[in-house]
């Protein structure tokens, strides 16, 4: 495989024409050369009928260098999309699909939104490792732009008219690795236990501000700093930056998020943040999920929230 593209005048040359593209992701869909999805079979041949289409000599099945990933039947070129994919994992705060639509030439904002959400969608990888060592958890609320939602009731921490976010930064050296975030119903023990299970590995130790729900969680070591009238942010510092890094960059790109999409836009600032060093190799983590995430439609992405 060639060399990462480091500039953006080695991505214009490496990745030039709907060829180059389209290579580049074959052999991210299959390293060790092609393999049908349906039977197995390791021989095939293009097709010159069909654009980047192989069509399986064992059973006859045609599949595209697209078929079944977040790009299926997508009538953009992959010119645009490894363009949209570029701009949205190199660029140091984020870009909105309305830059996206201007800069591309994109006929609609629906399409420019519609080609965001779904790499949007690709930037989680179902293998990713969890945090481990120590790792500072807390949590936040951030305000949303429609107000469906009746406002929340109950003891606890107030959270009236906010999206609850619990946040998790795993510490290295003395400062931030990588971090994850997490839209939650609620602070209950039930809940932040699911989140730690999720996001920390069994043998870490956990700092958080004493809250009790925390004290549920098995296989990770607990170390409370009850806080009192000290300010959350002097206990646990990096978890705090990072929570206000992500408002002022939901504010300054998106002016604000909707509470359906929350999880997806945390999502990508999850993804830059843990990539911040590496904002050029990010395009290919990127592509290479992409690769292996389904399909998603216009219609999946505005359906009606499901409320419990």
């Amino acid at each position: 495989m060639s060399a990462f593209p480091r500039s953006l005048l080695e991505f214009q040359r490496q990745f030039s024409d709907e060829a180059a593209c389209a290579a580049y992701l074959a052999r991210q869909r299959w390293p060790e050369g092609f393999v049908c999805p349906v039977c197995g079979g390791k021989r095939g041949w293009a097709l010159e009928t069909k654009a980047w289409t192989t069509e399986c000599a064992d059973c006859g099945c045609q599949t595209s260098v697209t078929a079944g990933t977040v790009m299926h039947r997508s009538k953009l070129p992959l010119t645009v999309w490894f363009w949209a994919a570029y701009l949205m994992a190199t660029h140091s705060n984020g870009i909105s699909a309305t830059q996206i639509r201007s800069q591309l030439g994109l006929g609609s904002y629906k399409t420019a939104w519609l080609l965001c959400a779904k790499l949007r969608s690709a930037m989680v990888n179902p293998e990713r490792t969890p945090l481990s060592g120590l790792v500072e958890m807390d949590e936040t609320t951030i305000p949303f732009r429609t107000h469906e939602d009746p406002p929340a009731s109950g003891q606890g921490r107030s959270h009236q008219g906010k999206m609850l976010v619990a946040g998790a930064v795993e510490i290295m050296d003395g400062g931030p690795g990588r971090i994850r975030l997490r839209v939650i119903p609620d602070f209950s023990g039930e809940t932040l236990k699911g989140v730690v299970k999720e996001t920390v590995a069994s043998g870490a130790t956990l700092k958080t501000d004493g809250w009790a729900g925390y004290s549920a969680s098995d296989d990770v070591a607990h170390d409370p700093h009850v806080i009192g009238p000290m300010a959350a942010h002097i206990v646990l510092p990096w978890v705090h930056r990072v929570f206000s890094n992500l408002k002022t960059w939901a504010l300054g790109v998106y002016h604000g998020l909707r509470r359906k999409h929350l999880q997806s836009y945390l999502d990508e600032f999850v993804f830059r943040f843990n990539r911040r060093r590496t904002r050029h190799a990010a395009f290919r983590s990127l592509l290479g999920i992409v690769t292996t995430k389904g399909p998603i439609t216009y219609d999946m992405l505005i359906a009606p929230e499901t409320k419990g």
